[in-house]
């Protein structure tokens, strides 16, 4: 197994953890939110329920004062038949009795007037002596309860009116304040949730907490919140009388809200860190990786030196003392070829110089010094659109590029198939195409290949297809990849040059 192939695994396992601490703490978050959820709703519902209670202690107060005002109105109607009879009365045992009833009456306010709305009587009003107040009395009296009528004799009236006694007036201020204190709870107890309580009618606010104060009063908006709180929670139904209902909405807390939003948010910070992280940690790991080719290449090139000085040397020798002209001939071209690698691997780390080259030019003279040393099963062919396609490049490491790709393709087919290399011109790119008849690439291979380390051989160290890619897209700004490739049907490498 190459390092490539350990790398990807560890990658993968890295990633396989990452994706269950991510879903366990989603999952976590999740179902402590929905518990925090269940206990607001519980903690709503039992203060629901105590209002309810207290709806219902004050239901009963209200039923029991109407009967208490009912009861009133009786005992002034019992009232005015005596005021009535008393008149009439024969017997002084029957006026005592009239007269007994109508001094029982302590508490409840009285003012008699007759047809004419002149006072002619009063009772258990303050402030006797001033005839303004009482008839300001009398004004407010007409507003509350419809007067009791008293036939005097003939078409002769009177008319009585009166309020509410001072122990109801008392025990009504008692349940007025029992109210207020209810809406005042309502608020305070929902000091964490949002909540509104409107009428019936779901159109007027009665109480709220938690909500904006300033936007309450608008409709649209009110109807707005009232919608989002329905569709989390259903409305808490609040009977404040036999037929009158109101109702309590309400919604998630600010709390539980983050706490729903804090993992995604969480995750969105730590993944935008690992990726800083990530690209910092990679620049440098390619910043190094930079630093030992730029060792490496000058460091064999410095190796090479001293040898090919003494190749030289000896061909020399050689060839005074006679040696056959071709043996020299053969030894000089790959003398030649020694100092084109020596020079080569001397330009990487440095910008190399471009110069306007004739492409098809240079991979021909390429194919015409590695055509002697592949097997002659491998048929190489050139294919132009125009002999003299020129683009900005450096000869000797552009010729180096054809010869990795060239050679990988005879190890691809075994040393036996066809390869095809075609040139073409297309006004702001020229495209080189390298096909063969091998045994393919993998899809999943397919950008794994240019990764230093990869390989497929043996006894190779994978850095011919990292180097290809690093000489075409960091020094001559183009592109290199995989066109098309399938498992036995041969691949296609693309180079993308700019003119």
């Amino acid at each position: 197994m190459n390092i490539y192939s350990k790398k990807q695994r560890w990658k993968l396992f890295l990633a396989i953890a990452a994706m269950f601490i991510v879903i366990a703490s989603l999952w976590y978050t999740n179902k402590l939110a929905q518990n925090i959820a269940n206990e607001e709703k519980q903690q709503v519902k039992i203060w629901a329920e105590a209002i309810q209670r207290r709806v219902q202690i004050v239901n009963f107060t209200n039923d029991l004062f109407k009967k208490i005002a009912d009861e009133e109105r009786k005992k002034i109607e019992i009232w005015a038949e005596a005021n009535k009879r008393i008149a009439t009365a024969e017997l002084e045992s029957e006026l005592n009795f009239y007269l007994n009833i109508l001094s029982s009456n302590t508490t409840i306010p009285v003012i008699a007037i007759n047809d004419k709305n002149q006072i002619i009587a009063y009772r258990n009003i303050e402030a006797e002596k001033d005839t303004t107040s009482i008839r300001q009395r009398l004004e407010e009296m007409k507003k509350k309860y419809a007067p009791i009528e008293i036939v005097i004799w003939g078409s002769k009236k009177q008319y009585l009116y009166y309020d509410d006694s001072q122990i109801f007036t008392s025990l009504k201020d008692v349940l007025d304040k029992q109210v207020k204190n209810f809406i005042s709870e309502l608020v305070l107890n929902s000091s964490s949730v949002p909540v509104i309580f409107t009428d019936s009618l779901k159109q007027q606010v009665l109480a709220f907490g938690n909500v904006d104060s300033t936007l309450i009063t608008d409709k649209n908006y009110l109807k707005r919140t009232l919608d989002e709180m329905n569709a989390q929670h259903p409305p808490i139904i609040i009977k404040l009388g036999e037929n009158e209902r109101h109702y309590i909405f309400y919604k998630d807390s600010q709390l539980l809200t983050r706490l729903r939003y804090y993992p995604y948010l969480l995750l969105g910070i730590i993944t935008l860190f690992l990726f800083i992280s990530y690209s910092l940690f990679s620049t440098a790991r390619k910043s190094e990786q930079n630093q030992v080719w730029v060792g490496m290449s000058k460091e064999t090139a410095h190796q090479l030196g001293t040898p090919l000085s003494s190749l030289m040397a000896w061909i020399e020798i050689l060839s005074e003392k006679g040696v056959d002209e071709k043996t020299l001939s053969e030894m000089q071209k790959d003398l030649q070829r020694l100092e084109t690698i020596t020079d080569r691997f001397s330009k990487i780390g440095a910008a190399p110089k471009l110069n306007k080259e004739n492409i098809t030019e240079i991979i021909e003279n390429g194919i015409a010094y590695l055509r002697p040393r592949i097997s002659n099963k491998v048929s190489v062919e050139i294919h132009s659109n125009d002999k003299e396609i020129k683009a900005q490049v450096n000869a000797s490491l552009f010729n180096w590029v054809m010869e990795n790709l060239i050679k990988n393709a005879v190890d691809a087919m075994e040393g036996k198939g066809f390869i095809s290399i075609s040139v073409t011109d297309q006004m702001q790119f020229i495209y080189i195409d390298v096909s063969d008849t091998g045994k393919g690439i993998p899809r999943n291979k397919q950008k794994t290949i240019f990764e230093p380390g990869y390989t497929t051989k043996q006894r190779g160290w994978g850095l011919g297809l990292s180097l290809t890619k690093r000489i075409i897209e960091n020094y001559h700004k183009g592109k290199i990849f995989v066109k098309q490739s399938a498992p036995d049907s041969g691949t296609t490498f693309r180079i993308v040059l700019n003119k």
